[in-house]
């Protein structure tokens, strides 16, 4: 059997490992999805600027994913962001002068390629930060890429997203646990589809 090299298996995080990641206050709002906006690319590179004019050469790179990096795809009107440096693990080399610029440390996931989340309010934004030649960030490139060219996938991801918004959660991984098993399959798809690794599907268990 082969397997694409960004696969990974189909894993929900429980409450106490959603816990142990959260630092500080998280408000609980209802979560909302709401039509593409035009506005959703300006705002990225208004906080790409920030970031780069903050951190400096610590920044290897900086991607727009997520829902609002796809043009046509509804999505919870908060911009997502990669921003790669050399160590995630190292939060001395860019936590403090992040923080000196308004964003605001939510989630530390030392097992998950040491992940970091940042909130910054405006414009309402969450700034994924991971080390150089993480998985993670290369599956959100293959997957934001592939919705910019499939416009079935996107509109079925859309109507998803919509389904899942309209039960009324009022936190943000339990939206995103509620529809996680629609990313895998897609997931799947795009692996299947891709010309230069070998994939055999692997369809979820759940």
């Amino acid at each position: 059997m082969s397997t694409h090299p960004l696969w990974r298996p189909f894993e929900l995080p429980d409450d106490d490992a959603i816990a142990r990641a959260r630092v500080g206050v998280h408000p609980q709002t209802l979560v909302e999805v709401v039509a593409s906006d035009e506005r959703w690319p300006a705002q990225f590179d208004a906080v790409r600027r920030l970031v780069l004019d903050t951190l400096g050469d610590t920044v290897v790179a900086v991607e727009h994913i997520g829902s609002t990096s796809v043009p046509g795809l509804w999505a919870k009107p908060i911009v997502d962001i990669d921003l790669t440096v050399p160590d995630s693990a190292d939060e001395a080399s860019y936590l403090p002068a992040l923080e000196n610029a308004g964003f605001n440390l939510r989630v530390r996931e030392p097992d998950w390629e040491e992940h970091r989340l940042f909130k910054l309010l405006e414009p309402d934004t969450n700034l994924h930060v991971f080390s150089s030649g993480s998985v993670e960030p290369q599956r959100h490139l293959l997957f934001r890429d592939w919705l910019r060219t499939h416009a079935d996938d996107r509109e079925a991801y859309a109507a998803c997203k919509r389904e899942v918004a309209a039960r009324g959660f009022t936190d943000g991984m339990a939206y995103n646990n509620a529809k996680a098993g629609f990313v895998y399959d897609l997931y799947e798809k795009i692996f299947t589809a891709d010309p230069a690794h070998a994939h055999t599907p692997q369809p979820r268990i759940g």
